[in-house]
């Protein structure tokens, strides 16, 4: 039996433990095979451990990078945190091996250490690409999270209708040609027939440098259409977030927040990320309320699902938006200067 997730546990022991996303600039992450002697012994995980009684999270993490791996942590990130549930494992003839139990993880995301990374308990060790894994299997827990990962730190949003159409695409394939990895198309001035040719002007583009594409659900299109054009996922307005039922299935699904209640319907429907916004002064909502980064760090502690700051956005602003536990940025019009 493998490690799987239920609607309710309350029976089961609640573990806090704190996990490390050790990542190389290439993307590369750091998985670790759970040795033979340790529960689900041969599966694959991040590296982390248990959080003591005396311990913050962040505290844990480097002592357990330090006892497993031989590594100073010198720069890390919070990141996201998440709940799963076990349930209890049994041998072939029946006997308990591990009983039920819920984890709650504290993720970080490690970008600078000190040592070389062994596997000081046994443990085979192996630089990994989160959307093509040479090692199996993964904790089920863990699906989740490499899909988190498969997303970009810089999220643009198309700005046809300032730019231009000759300049827009200049400036995309200069992005492009600078790392640019995710893209939402949002142009809602364009008549069916012009966004389709902009759509598949943009996925060709895109495509060569395994860019995703987004379409923000205010566009005229179906997600089916939007399937057959080679699009990455959806993106829902704060009004299409809040009236649905289900995440839509084969693709990514992400949508705009600006409060706690929206967070949480996100959360609820299991969605990819969420942008949250406006952070700073931003020239399209002059008279929005602004969250500012003490607030935004505020509503995101503890969550889930990763977070985009969204409003006022320079790439100058990405490590800031991480230190106060975003995933990332998302820019409109810094993005493509």
């Amino acid at each position: 039996m493998s490690p799987d997730s239920t609607p309710s546990m309350t029976d089961a022991k609640v573990i806090e433990a704190a996990v490390g996303i050790i990542q190389r600039e290439n993307g590369l992450v750091l998985l670790a095979e759970r040795p033979l002697g340790k529960p689900w012994a041969g599966y694959w995980e991040f590296p982390g451990g248990k959080i003591e009684a005396d311990e913050m999270p962040e505290q844990a993490l480097k002592r357990e990078l330090l006892e497993e791996l031989g590594i100073t942590v010198k720069s890390l990130y919070p990141w996201l945190t998440r709940s799963f549930d076990y349930v209890a494992k049994y041998n072939a003839q029946g006997q308990l091996e591990v009983p039920a139990k819920t984890v709650k993880l504290h993720f970080f995301t490690v970008t600078e250490w000190d040592g070389e990374l062994l596997g000081l308990e046994n443990q085979a060790i192996s630089w990994q690409h989160p959307e093509n894994l040479t090692v199996s299997p993964m904790l089920p827990a863990n699906t989740p999270i490499l899909t988190a990962l498969s997303l970009a730190s810089v999220y643009a949003i198309t700005n046809l209708h300032e730019l231009g159409e000759a300049l827009f695409f200049d400036r995309l394939k200069n992005a492009l040609d600078n790392g640019l990895k995710m893209i939402q198309v949002r142009e809602k001035q364009l008549f069916a027939a012009d966004l389709l040719k902009f759509i598949k002007q943009l996925v060709a583009l895109a495509k060569p440098y395994g860019a995703k594409v987004f379409l923000n659900s205010n566009l005229e299109m179906t997600i089916d259409s939007a399937l057959e054009l080679g699009i990455a996922g959806v993106h829902l307005s704060a009004k299409d977030l809040m009236e649905l039922q289900k995440k839509p299935v084969g693709m990514l699904c992400g949508a705009s927040c600006h409060s706690s209640k929206e967070l949480a319907k996100a959360e609820s429907l299991a969605l990819d990320y969420v942008m949250l916004s406006p952070v700073q002064a931003t020239l399209s909502h002059p008279e929005a309320n602004l969250l500012g980064w003490d607030k935004f760090s505020a509503l995101i502690a503890g969550y889930s699902l990763p977070v985009y700051a969204l409003g006022g956005m320079q790439e100058s602003d990405l490590q800031n938006a991480k230190l106060h536990g975003a995933h990332g940025i998302a820019m409109l019009r810094s993005v493509w200067r």
